[in-house]
């Protein structure tokens, strides 16, 4: 009996002895995965994190090439309104400069009522001997205009006007004329 019981008490021991073993594996299996939790949410909340540090970079880098982008065209705006400017200022320049050397020259109507009353009584020759002139250098530039359109239908209307402006004569050449003519009517 005191064998049997013996026996008894020390398998009650040895299972207790496993159960304390395998309480304390599954505290350990329970600590590994609490572990292991916490380890796989803070790479999750640091990935987390990565990512919208990428984004918050990706969104800066964007905006960064939006305002470079905005910026080139503003200057490619004002290169453009700069040229522009300056061509119409050519243009104007060049206007006035034809203005300036062209047939009726920058004589206005009242500039010639004021010439006009100026005038000596051989004002009436001086007329004539103008009619005569401009007659005769018209007739010369037509005859120039005849000949020359063939080849001027070659070149661009820049180069042809400035060939036209060269062949016109100017306002000394035509006093001169009308100087040379009024002698010759005396």
């Amino acid at each position: 009996m005191l064998r049997t019981e013996e026996r008894q008490r020390l398998a009650r021991e040895r299972r207790e002895e496993r159960e304390k073993q395998h309480a304390a594996k599954e505290t350990q299996i329970l600590e590994k995965e609490r572990k292991a939790k916490l380890q796989y949410e803070k790479q999750l909340e640091e990935r987390q994190r990565k990512l919208k540090e990428m984004k918050q970079k990706e969104e800066q880098r964007r905006a960064a090439v939006e305002e470079k982008r905005k910026q080139k065209i503003e200057e490619e705006k004002e290169r453009y309104e700069a040229v522009l400017h300056r061509t119409l200022e050519r243009n104007q320049r060049l206007e006035t400069r034809q203005k300036r050397w062209s047939w009726g020259g920058s004589i206005t109507p009242d500039s010639e009522g004021k010439t006009a009353s100026k005038r000596s009584p051989s004002t009436a020759n001086l007329k004539q001997a103008e009619a005569a002139v401009s007659k005769h250098v018209s007739s010369s530039a037509a005859l120039l205009n005849t000949s020359d359109r063939t080849r001027r239908s070659q070149l661009s209307p820049l180069d042809s006007s400035v060939i036209s402006r060269l062949l016109a004569p100017t306002q000394a050449s035509l006093a001169r004329s009308k100087s040379a003519a009024t002698l010759s009517a005396d």
